[in-house]
């Protein structure tokens, strides 16, 4: 049983903490005046009905990445979905088949794996490696366009702003100068 809380005398010191005490001082200065965001609902707490809330907002402002705890299938998924604009980087067709093909070996090994006890058993699709490369060709063709186009506007505005393609040229003469002087 808890005990009721007994009446205070009157004229008994109150003891306060010195936590409560330094926030009472701060407020009596002023120094929580004017702060911002005073008086405004507090933001990104997310649906009160959730709860985990707090994980999906660390989540988020951590910038954590939770694909190591999905379900392999979902994650093989999720993989699948960003070909073939994550294949850009690769240089060759060769690696480019590399990756598929070893991709579609992991579906293929996922697809041995027994389901969770009480899980449907998911399954990720493979990919069809000759139609990604035919995509990832013309991706590559398209970027190299768009680079090569880039580089030329770059060359005619250089040029018709009178420069030789020199940078280094106004260091150079004030080097120069700078020799030369005497101080």
């Amino acid at each position: 049983m808890t005990e009721a809380p007994r009446p205070r005398r009157k004229g008994a010191p109150r003891y306060e903490s010195p936590v409560d005490r330094a926030i009472r001082e701060a407020t009596e200065r002023g120094e929580f005046d004017n702060l911002p965001g005073a008086g405004k609902p507090l933001e990104n707490l997310g649906d009160p009905n959730d709860a985990l809330w707090w994980v999906r907002g660390l989540a988020e402002r951590e910038q954590l990445h939770f694909t190591g705890v999905l379900p392999p299938a979902v994650a093989l998924r999720k993989e699948a979905a960003t070909f073939p604009e994550s294949l850009l980087d690769l240089r060759t067709e060769e690696s480019v088949r590399e990756v598929l093909d070893d991709f579609n070996r992991r579906v293929k090994q996922d697809r041995l794996r027994l389901p969770e006890p009480g899980m449907p058993q998911l399954l990720a699709p493979t990919v069809d490696v000759d139609d990604l490369v035919v995509q990832w060709s013309a991706l590559r063709a398209g970027r190299e366009k768009a680079r090569r186009e880039a580089a030329e506007a770059d060359r005619i505005h250089e040029a018709e702003r009178g420069h030789t393609g020199s940078r280094s040229g106004w260091w150079r003469r004030w080097f120069r100068r700078s020799r030369n002087t005497t101080w």
